[in-house]
């Protein structure tokens, strides 16, 4: 290929192909800022209409309170068990008061029944006498179904469908069959060729027996033809033009300077090292010009200076070696040192193998250059060298392998594994065998300080006693998870678990059997938690779980759970005398992704424990 080629090829690369690139990137970042835009808008809208339904439940508030406890009349007939005489005025009140229903339960008997049956948003308050004995649990609502969706569509522009289970209360859109609703939140539903963007929420406080859920349906407002985009392309446009006319001017002169070293380089090679570079300007080229005349005149000089380079190669070999006896990555490690003997003492291939930690067999795991017609001196010196524990080489046929094990710093360490590198046709030299050993010692110490460096790290972050992650785990792991909650959504649950009357236990049996008990309730704890949970000791004996994509109902399950499992723990006394038993006290909390905060849920959960511990122990309590 051409000079002019390839530069045209680095043209494409370097200028054609990341110019679509950012285009493709800069388009799509544009209709995807306008989707989000339009999806916001939607949101927004939904929890406009959520706030409405929540605007209902405050007015029917007012209104129960009215009839509960401010109509006499009605108050009266419940107090005197005249049922006929409520109805009549609960129907009474319908009309006057402008309210949809009233449902009056005793029990498990609903007394009183008026009103539209579609009516939602109720509230709900308990009717009580003077002398606060209780008659019963009234509900009332000033909205019915059909009202609410207009009043959505009215203000949000939304569509709005409110469901009964099953059935359907009341629709802005007939011709949409309520079993295509979707569950998920935010999902796009095609109804008569038109996208819509689907949310849509429960009511939790509805009438006994129903099971309210209301959906909103927005269509996003997106405009595919935006003056952002025309600019951008206008931009890109602007910019390539630039880059062509920039090419062809620096092509041409690049190939004008190169031919003007290509001559002398021909000369050069000719063995004319009188040749001459012109050095015109004080560009680089200018300054590669000139190094190319200083390299002309002290080619000669630097061909007699060779057999000193080798001695400077083999002192750079060993501080490479050095090096390499602080390196903490064992793969990479092993490599580096079988390509740095390979090239050292002038192999032709070579491997390096470990014993692995279940039944102590070898393990290649690296390997260099081209090991046909040597894998039998190799497999036969590396089986002496093992047996041996020391380095030794083989010969068969016209293949030469030479082996070294790979043990602790101090050589008396058991043999981890063996370097080995074969060649053919030349045996090896004693500042092969030399090189070779050194080498493959500095190896066999950085191997050990790998395993130092991961017992290291690994103990850092666990507490010693129970096994658990420590604090610094801890805090960690609840930052990470904090992220991932607000990037992916979800829910974050936390667990703060403390051991009731812990002092009375060191007190009592001595601090060897606290430790015992602090052992046994974090072997519940581990068997109790998922893979994605994070149990750890959060200090003295208090202990913490984090429970990622857990809400709070969830989490005080998973509380309950684990308080009865330690309640149910008998531990043997040290002394051979008996059992201890522990209860705990636990604080849930959790927290959704927009409001995500690592600080504020330990402490959320932390207020919950306070609570626990102050309402009796020996039980679990949500964050407020």
């Amino acid at each position: 290929m051409s000079f002019r080629n390839r530069l045209g090829l680095f043209f494409v690369v370097i200028v054609i192909v990341p110019m679509v690139a950012v285009t493709f990137l800069l388009f799509r970042l544009i209709d995807q800022g306008e989707t989000t835009r339009a999806d916001s808008e939607i949101a927004q809208r939904h929890r406009f209409a959520s706030s409405l339904f929540a605007g209902q439940r405050k007015l029917a508030t007012a209104a129960a309170r009215q009839v509960g406890k401010e109509d006499r009349i009605f108050s009266a007939a419940l107090r005197d068990g005249d049922i006929d005489r409520a109805r009549r005025r609960a129907r009474q009140l319908l009309d006057d008061q402008g309210i949809e229903r009233i449902v009056f339960v005793k029990g498990a008997r609903t007394l009183v029944r008026v009103g539209d049956k579609t009516a939602i948003a109720p509230a709900v308050q308990r009717v009580v006498t003077p002398s606060r004995r209780q008659l019963g649990t009234l509900g009332v609502s000033v909205i019915d179904a059909r009202a609410y969706v207009r009043l959505v569509g009215d203000l949000t522009g939304l569509k709005a469908v409110v469901l009964n289970g099953d059935r359907v209360l009341a629709s802005s859109l007939p011709a949409l069959d309520r079993r295509r609703l979707p569950s998920r939140t935010g999902t796009e539903l095609n109804v008569r060729d038109i996208e819509y963007r689907v949310q849509n929420f429960k009511d939790l406080a509805a009438f006994g027996g129903q099971q309210i859920r209301v959906f909103t349906l927005g269509v996003p407002d997106k405009d595919s033809t935006t003056p952002a985009k025309l600019t951008a392309g206008l931009i890109l446009l602007g910019f390539f033009l630039i880059a062509i006319a920039c090419a062809v001017l620096v092509s041409r002169t690049l190939q004008q300077q190169i031919a003007a070293f290509l001559i002398a380089a021909r000369r050069l090679a000719g063995g004319d090292f009188s040749a001459k570079v012109p050095t015109v300007g004080h560009d680089e080229f200018a300054e590669l010009g000139g190094e190319f005349n200083k390299m002309s005149r002290e080619l000669e000089r630097r061909l007699a200076e060779l057999t000193q380079e080798r001695g400077r190669v083999q002192d750079s070999m060993r501080r490479l070696g050095e090096a390499v006896g602080a390196n903490l990555d064992r793969d990479a490690l092993l490599e580096l040192v079988l390509r740095t003997a390979i090239d050292g003492v002038g192999g032709d291939a070579g491997r390096a193998c470990v014993r692995t930690n279940d039944d102590g067999a070898l393990q290649e795991r690296s390997r260099v250059g081209n090991m046909n017609g040597l894998e039998q001196a190799v497999d036969e010196v590396e089986a002496h060298a093992l047996r041996s524990g020391s380095p030794r080489e083989a010969t068969v046929g016209e293949a030469n392998a030479i082996a070294h094990p790979l043990r602790g710093a101090d050589g008396r360490d058991e043999v981890v594994g063996v370097v080995s590198v074969g060649r053919r046709g030349r045996p090896f030299t004693p500042s092969d065998r030399e090189l070779f050993t050194y080498l493959a010692g500095q190896a066999a110490r950085s191997v050990e300080n790998v395993e130092l460096h991961e017992t290291a790290t690994r103990e850092s972050v666990t507490d010693d006693l129970t096994g658990l992650s420590n604090r610094r785990a801890f805090s960690d792991a609840l930052s990470g998870e904090v992220e991932r909650t607000r990037r992916f959504g979800g829910d974050l649950g936390l667990v703060l678990i403390d051991l009731d009357n812990f002092k009375s236990v060191n007190d009592t049996y001595g601090h060897p059997q606290g430790d015992l008990v602090l052992r046994e309730v974090a072997r519940v704890l581990r068997s109790s938690s998922r893979e994605i949970d994070h149990p750890a000791r959060y200090g003295g004996e208090e202990l913490a779980v984090i429970l990622p994509g857990t809400d709070l109902e969830g989490a005080y399950n998973r509380a309950e759970r684990i308080r009865e499992e330690i309640n149910q723990l008998q531990i043997p006394r040290l002394d051979g005398t008996g059992t201890v038993s522990i209860t705990t006290s636990c604080g849930v909390a959790s927290a959704r992704a927009e409001a995500a905060d690592g600080r504020a849920l330990v402490q959320a959960a932390d207020n919950a424990l306070y609570e626990a511990k102050h309402s009796g122990k020996n039980t679990s309590v949500r964050a407020r």
